[in-house]
């Protein structure tokens, strides 16, 4: 009885160290992905060229298609928005200014770009697998989904923008801030040595 019982556990355990090292792997090469964002978002944009191409040549998954842009326009709300919504909390820890006299807090994402990107470029890899079962590919009239996609992008983007616009954040940032106060003063000291 000892024996079948270790015959059973011995086959479940290359598959769990496969997993686990396949697991150990993959975290590794997000890891060093992390500072490449240019890189990563390059390759985002590759996954859905070959996702649009996909639905282009098959012509259909266009439901899938539907729930793929609900799904990016979460993701972008959560990307757009700060941590603590000055509107619906009151917070004693980090908060965004809402008047000149308030002391400035810098803006933190609700979702921050790197877990934008990895659920952004998960969600087109799994839509695109989904294109090879004919259980997704309910007909529908694309042009109406594509209409109401459009309609809803844009309420959901003025509110935003609104919301923005009232709380005085702005959730972009290029870059590293350069200020030319010190670049002039330091360029004017040199010239008159």
């Amino acid at each position: 009885m000892e024996g079948a019982a270790s015959d059973d556990s011995s086959g479940s355990v290359p598959l769990a160290k496969w997993r686990s090292d396949f697991s150990r792997a993959f975290q590794y090469y997000l890891d060093r992905s992390t500072p490449h964002t240019v890189g990563r978002w390059l390759g985002t944009l590759v996954v859905a060229a070959i996702y649009v191409l996909r639905v282009y040549f098959v012509q259909g998954f266009y439901i899938v298609t539907y729930g793929l842009g609900i799904y990016l326009l979460n993701l972008l709300i959560g990307f757009l928005s700060p941590m603590v919504d000055p509107e619906l909390e009151v917070t004693d820890g980090p908060a965004l200014p809402t008047r000149g006299s308030d002391e400035f807090k810098p803006f933190i994402r609700r979702l921050p770009e790197f877990k934008f990107w990895y659920a952004i470029t998960k969600a087109f890899c799994v839509a695109f697998v989904m294109t090879f079962f004919s259980v997704f590919d309910v007909p529908v009239f694309w042009p109406i989904l594509l209409c109401y996609w459009i309609v809803l992008f844009f309420l959901t983007m003025k509110r935003q923008i609104l919301h923005m616009i009232k709380y005085k954040y702005v959730p972009l940032n290029i870059g590293k801030q350069r200020y030319g106060g010190k670049k002039n003063a330091a360029g004017s000291s040199l010239s008159k040595d």
